[in-house]
Formats: C-alpha cells, sequence, structure tokens
C-alpha cells in the first residue's frame, strides 16, 4: 500500500501502540489526544498535535479510539467524506447509557439480565433491603471507565452490596450519578466481537475471554483488564443470536469500528452483560497480533469500506498487561516515587510487546503517564498452551522496578471451553 496520512483522535491517549505500528509501516501518522495530562504517553513515538481540525484535511484516514461523544465528530467527519474509523452518537449511547443498550438488546428480541437504573444510593439501597438477593453494581456514563468500582455482589441476602452503597454515597456521589444495579446471573463470561465496515459485518470474528481481577484466581479488586485470551471464528450461535440482529442497525448508521458483546452463558441461554462499541484495550494490540496483514492496511480498507474479509493466525492469542504501582488505584504520590520515569530494560528484541503508559526518550522506552499501565505481552499458538508459554516466556524479556502481572491468563479456557462446546455455543448457528 502506498504511503497514507494517518490523523488519530483521543481523549485519554489508548491507542498510541497502534499509531506507532502504522508509522512504522512507512506511514504518516500524526496524534490528537484531548486530556493535557495523558499527552506525554506515546510522546517520541510520533508527532503529537494539539488541533486536530487543523490536521483534518491532510488526513487520508482518522481513526477515533473512543466513546464519550467522539461518534459525534466521527459521523460529522464522515458525512463530510472522510474515511473514518469511528462510530456514530447511537453506538456511543449503546456503551456509555447502560439502560439505553440493554432497552436495545430487549428490542433486537435478545434476552436480557434484569437489572435496576438509579441515580440514589439511598434509593438503591432500600432496593436491596427489600429484595435480597446477589447483585453487580455498575456505574453509568463516564464513572464506568472507573473499573475499581464496579462491584459483584457475593452475599445472598445483599449485605455486602449494601455495605458498598453506603460506602459508595459518602465518597462517591459525586463521580457516581447515575449506576445500574443487575442481577448476578452464574455462567461462563464470554465476549464476542467482530470489525463492521459501514455496510456488514466482517468475517472472522473475535471470541475473547478477559481477565478483570488484579491477582491470579480472580482474586482482588477489578481492574480495567489483567489480560485477555482470544480467538478468530466463523460466526457462532452466541454471535449470530446476539451481535448479528444489529446488522441492520449499524449499516444505517454507517458505523466503521469494532463491536463487541460481553455476555453471560449456560445451559439456559445468553445474557448480553454490556457493549463495547469502540477497540478494546488491551484487545486490539492482541488481535493485531493475530490479524494476517499489516495494521495500517487493515485501517485504512476498514475505513473506506473496501475490507470484505481478512485473514488470522489460527490457534489463539493471548495478552498479559504488566502494570506497576499503584495499578490499579490512584495514588499520585506513589506513582512518582515508585514508577514514573523508569526505564523499561528488554534483554533482547521486542516481539509481542505493545506498550501503553510509555514514553520514548532517546531511544529508550519509558514509563510516564498517570495510571501505572506499561505494557502489553502476546503470545500466539496452535494450542492455548503454546501462547500462554509464548507470552510468558516473552515476559521474561521485559525488567522493569516494581512490575507486576497475573500468571494465569488463559486458564479459564481448560474449564469454559468443555461447557462452551456441550452447550453448544461455540458451533455455528
Amino acid at each position: 500500500m502506498e504511503p497514507k496520512n494517518f490523523l488519530f483522535m483521543s481523549l485519554d491517549n489508548l491507542i498510541g501502540d497502534i499509531t506507532w505500528r502504522v508509522k512504522q509501516e512507512g506511514h504518516n501518522v500524526k496524534y490528537y489526544v484531548k486530556a493535557k495530562s495523558e499527552r506525554d504517553v506515546t510522546s517520541g513515538f510520533v508527532e503529537m498535535v494539539d488541533d486536530w481540525k487543523k490536521e483534518v484535511d491532510w488526513a487520508d484516514v482518522i481513526v477515533f479510539d473512543d466513546v464519550l461523544g467522539q461518534g459525534t465528530i466521527a459521523k460529522a467527519l464522515r458525512d463530510k467524506g472522510k474515511a473514518v474509523v469511528g462510530g456514530t452518537p447511537y453506538t456511543d449511547k449503546l456503551e456509555d447509557d447502560r439502560a439505553f443498550g440493554q432497552n436495545e438488546l430487549k428490542k433486537a428480541g435478545i434476552n436480557v439480565i434484569p437489572h435496576w437504573e438509579f441515580t440514589s444510593f439511598d434509593d438503591a439501597i432500600e432496593f436491596v433491603k427489600n429484595n435480597p438477593g446477589k447483585y453487580v453494581l455498575k456505574p453509568s456514563g463516564e464513572a464506568q471507565n472507573l473499573k475499581g468500582l464496579l462491584f459483584v455482589g457475593e452475599e445472598d441476602d445483599g449485605k455486602d452490596l449494601i455495605q458498598v452503597l453506603g460506602d459508595y454515597k459518602k465518597a462517591w456521589a459525586k463521580k457516581i450519578p447515575a449506576f445500574q444495579l443487575q442481577k448476578r446471573i452464574t455462567g461462563v463470561e464470554i465476549a464476542v466481537g467482530a470489525f463492521f465496515n459501514g455496510n456488514e459485518f466482517i468475517y472472522p470474528i473475535n471470541v475473547n475471554f478477559e481477565h478483570k481481577k488484579l491477582f491470579p484466581g480472580n482474586l482482588g479488586p477489578s481492574t480495567g483488564e489483567m489480560g485477555t485470551a482470544m480467538f478468530w471464528s466463523d460466526p457462532n450461535k452466541i454471535f449470530n443470536q446476539t451481535l448479528k440482529k444489529f446488522e441492520k442497525k449499524l449499516a444505517e448508521e454507517k458505523y466503521v469500528g469494532y463491536i463487541d458483546l460481553n455476555c453471560i452463558v449456560n445451559g439456559n441461554g445468553i445474557y448480553p452483560l454490556e457493549f463495547t462499541s469502540r477497540f478494546g484495550y488491551p484487545t486490539i494490540c492482541i488481535q493485531q497480533e493475530g490479524i494476517a496483514m499489516p495494521i495500517s492496511q487493515f485501517l485504512y480498507q476498514l475505513a473506506t469500506g473496501t475490507l470484505k474479509k481478512f485473514n488470522t493466525k489460527s490457534g489463539f492469542q493471548v495478552g498479559i498487561r504488566i502494570v506497576v504501582p499503584p495499578f490499579p488505584f490512584t495514588d499520585r504520590e506513589t506513582f512518582l516515587v515508585k514508577s514514573k520515569d523508569s526505564i523499561i530494560v528488554f534483554k533482547k528484541g521486542k516481539e509481542g510487546i505493545h506498550f501503553e503508559d510509555v514514553k520514548l526518550v532517546n531511544g529508550e522506552w519509558v514509563v510516564t503517564g498517570n495510571s501505572g499501565v506499561v505494557l502489553i505481552v502476546v503470545g500466539t499458538g496452535y494450542t492455548m498452551k503454546q501462547a500462554q508459554q509464548q507470552a510468558y516466556n516473552r515476559i521474561k524479556n521485559v525488567i522493569i522496578p516494581h512490575m507486576y502481572y497475573r500468571t494465569d491468563i488463559g486458564d479459564r479456557w481448560f474449564e469454559d471451553s468443555d461447557r462452551l462446546h456441550n452447550w453448544g455455543y461455540l458451533r455455528e448457528g
């Protein structure tokens, strides 16, 4: 492909690694990050710009990395004839407004888990007292990005949730103006996603398993993500009974990008939890290792609607997040003392290594940002065990002071796959 001009647009600097990959493939890249506090991330790797509007005419392709209003800008640019990877106000709302997303699923004839919307912690506490049970507390809107605030109830009478609701009322009332309580359903948590080219889904689809807790064994506080295991597939039963039903609506919206639906499945059915109507992080970096074409060509053809199908590696991909203190918490002083400006040392090459909150200084990768998420290390293999082994061998190549990571990413597959196959969810249908 001839060199193209790529403009990447971000609220909080999520897609920096992909911008660098595109530059490495011989293209011109400019990167706009709205949050001033995050503009140090990716600096040195690609050209950072302060005013995206001045770069629109220059760009052959514009790529958005988030929701929260970016879909409105993406749609406006697409309507003017620009080649855009990004959402629309409708697809943003699918993710940002949990109640709207659940109602859209219901309208499409898809089972939804019983859920209740609240704007008052007192009302929610009273509800749980009157309706004891296990619930999942999910902040709505921008607060849902604070993954540590998601709470999964464990007690049958709901007393643990009542305690958390009381604590959140004192500490987080201003940050969480709206939230959802969702009945807790047991089963296998699995996500199906696919890329959409403005007219139709393009295959294969992606099946992935997120690992959100901080510690091995699924213990500790919730994080945005500690790692993901995935594979590519022809459309299966879960996809056809959920996301596929949105194909007509997404075509009306002229949506271009990736869309993912996280679900709980069991012997009784499929129960969607939430949409991700954008690239996932670190999902896109792990996917990039499995897509058998340059990511720049993939994005260009996706944006121009010329990508109809694509080839992927056989087998599995496993991506593991390497983090440093204070992750998953926010403590600026701890970050400054323990982590900021630490140099990342590689004993040998950087194959399978993707960066997050990193900058390039005199050829060295340096920890920056605010969150303590540093690298994604990816392994691939014909079997899950082979993919795991390659990923963890690659981690041995990395030295960062105080770094930590989960040692069991992908282990879920060995039990979950048996159940999924027995229930028939991984077959076409």
